[in-house]
Formats: structure tokens, sequence, C-alpha cells
């Protein structure tokens, strides 16, 4: 591939990420940071855990998202009582013909809202880990693909736990990353206010800017973005750093490591560039890792807890400084141009590890 056609595929995630940070902008008030994250998130092949109250416009956020990309989505309400087949749905008799047919469930879409996913029982949650990690659905000893892309986006509320069944480690290991809405400034809030009124409605419909031949496009591009060795190394030893500190029962997994590499990827993609930077890997370093931790039970009870054990690994690990070699490297594999490269002594150190709530 020459340097031309690899500046070309990244160009075209950036297009993909502004057109649609620009257009949900209308809707979804001071959230593009957010936005290009959750973008990043269904670009990496992962999905989004949201932890965070009520009426924030999670729905909202999933649904505009869905509509820019020209997507298929559905919402799923999860409840104590639901099952696994409403879910992924199941054969049912056709009284005309006599025979079992398929009865697709809400799960065969492109963007699934598990809303309050802590309320299902731990069988229906599992009904999920088989979609979300091979991106397969098993019925009645079937198998059957889903649609291309598939991304979940779960919520559940921090402040009610009460008849809730709290997401097991294998459960949230399969989420590439969990953040927050926040709540906006005053001014954002006042901006909802009259975009309210310059609507005359309650619902908020958001065109799509995209097609699935860019969409398709921007996923493969992604693939094409150059990681150094430096860097790669910089990703082991930050989420081995998550295992040896204190209070921690079991540190984030390799899968921890495979999060963080393709998130940096995307997120080099989205700023146009052909290879990774360390910011990359550290801004999304707490929303990709502080969910995989399992803490001692003395930490656990403590806000923030997981947050401060990757801040401390932030802290632990010496940051790569890159130089022309970057571009070398990228170049050899037809990537990358000397103009974007970050030079040796540069601005190459990334930015202060903030919590993803704080990068909102």
């Amino acid at each position: 591939m020459s340097e031309v056609e690899s500046a070309s595929d990244v160009s075209v995630v950036s297009d993909v990420t502004e057109s649609v940070v620009e257009a949900i902008a209308k809707v979804v008030v001071g959230k593009d940071v957010l936005v290009r994250d959750v973008l990043a998130a269904l670009l990496s092949a992962g999905h989004v855990l949201f932890e965070d109250v009520p009426g924030l416009g999670k729905t909202l956020l999933a649904g505009s998202i869905a509509s820019c990309l020209g997507l298929d989505f559905a919402r799923l309400q999860f409840t104590p009582d639901l099952l696994p087949g409403d879910i992924t749905g199941g054969y049912v008799l056709n009284p005309e013909s006599g025979h079992f047919e398929l009865r697709k469930g809400p799960i065969f879409t492109n963007v699934l809202l598990a809303d309050e996913i802590n309320r299902a029982s731990p069988k229906t949650q599992s009904a999920l880990l088989q979609a979300m990690q091979e991106g397969t659905v098993s019925i009645e000893g079937s198998t059957f693909t889903l649609p291309r892309p598939f991304f979940v986006m779960a919520t559940q509320n921090p402040v009610e736990y009460e008849g809730t069944f709290p997401l097991p480690e294998a459960q949230l290991d399969r989420f590439i990353m969990k953040c927050a809405m926040g709540y906006p400034s005053r001014e954002q809030e006042q901006q909802v206010l009259r975009n309210r009124r310059a609507r005359g409605r309650d619902e908020a419909r958001v065109d799509a800017v995209t097609d699935a031949e860019s969409l398709e496009r921007a996923l493969a591009a992604t693939e094409q973005v150059h990681v150094s060795d430096d860097l790669d190394a910089y990703i082991v030893d930050l989420v081995a750093a998550t295992r040896s500190q204190r209070g921690v029962s079991v540190g984030a997994s390799p899968r921890g490591s495979l999060a963080l590499l393709k998130l940096a990827r995307v997120r080099a993609a989205q700023a146009g560039r052909a290879f990774v930077i360390p910011d990359d890997i550290t801004h999304f370093a707490q929303s990709a890792l502080a969910h995989r931790l399992v803490l001692s039970p003395d930490l656990w009870a403590r806000p923030g807890a997981a947050a401060r054990v990757v801040e401390g690994a932030l802290q632990a690990i010496a940051v790569p400084v890159l130089g022309d070699e970057v571009v070398e490297d990228a170049e050899g594999g037809g990537q990358g141009s000397a103009g974007d490269a970050p030079q040796a002594g540069g601005d190459t150190a990334p930015s202060h590890a903030r919590p993803s709530g704080e990068r909102q």
C-alpha cells in the first residue's frame, strides 16, 4: 500500500467521525469528545457500558449514532423477568405450514441498547456473551451470524442497587470501555432547552451522514494504523502494572491490552494520523482498564478506587518518547508522513490521565 493510499484510508475514519460528531451535536449537546470515544469503540468492533444516572441522554445518543451511520437500532429494556429467548429469539410454530420457523429477537440488529442491563438475571445477561465476543448467536443448536457491525451500548444505574444483579467479571471484560455521560454545564443545559423549543416536539431526529461503504472502509482503515514496538511494550507494561497494584485481586487481562491497542489506533485515525502516539493510549487508559479490575474487599467499597489503581499504573510506567523512527517505520509499511511526525524531545508525552467522566 502506498503512502497516498494509506493517508486516504485514514481520512475516511476522520471524515466519518467528524460528520457524525457534527450531526449529533445538534441533539446531544456538549458531548463531542464522548461521541468520538463511542465511535472509536464501534470502529474497534467493541462495546460500551455506560454507568450513569437516568435522564442524561444515553438512549438518544445510541439512537443518534445508529441514525447517523444508517444502521438498524433496537432498544431492549432489561427486567428481572426477561429471558434469554426474549433477546435471541427462537423457533415458533407456524400454524399454517405446521413447521417451526425462526423468529429473530432484537439482538439481530446493528446497534443494540441494553437498557439497565444489571436488572436482568445472570442467565439472561449471559445471553449477550457469545454475541458480543463472536458476533454470533446460538439458538437450539444452530448458530446464526449477527449483522455487521454489531455494537452493544449497555447502561446501568450507579445509584439504585436494589433488585439488580451485578455484571460478572466475564461480562464486564467484553466491554471495550466503560464511561459516563456526565451532567451538562449550565450553558449546555440551556442549549438543550433552546433546541427543544426550536424543534417543537420531544423527538430529536438525526439524518444519515454516511453510507455502509464508507463505514466498511473506515473499519478496514483502522487496521492500517502503525503502532511501534515501543508502544506495544508500553501497553503491555501499563496493563501488567494494574496486576501488581496494592489492593487488586485480579488485574486487567490481555483483553485489556488488545482494547487499548484497538482504541488507540482508531483515535489516531480520527485525528488523521496513520501512526499511534502515547496520548492515544493514555486517553483510553481509564475507560478501557478500570472496569476490568477486581479489587480486594477493603478497596471495593471506596469510590474511585479502580480509577486510582489505573492512575498509579500510568504514573509508574515511563512513557516512551517517539521520534522520527516512528514515521520511518510507518512509511516502511506505507503509512504516515514526515510532516505529521512527532519529533524526538517534542510534544510526544501524553496529557495527564483523567478519569473517563472528567474527559467529557
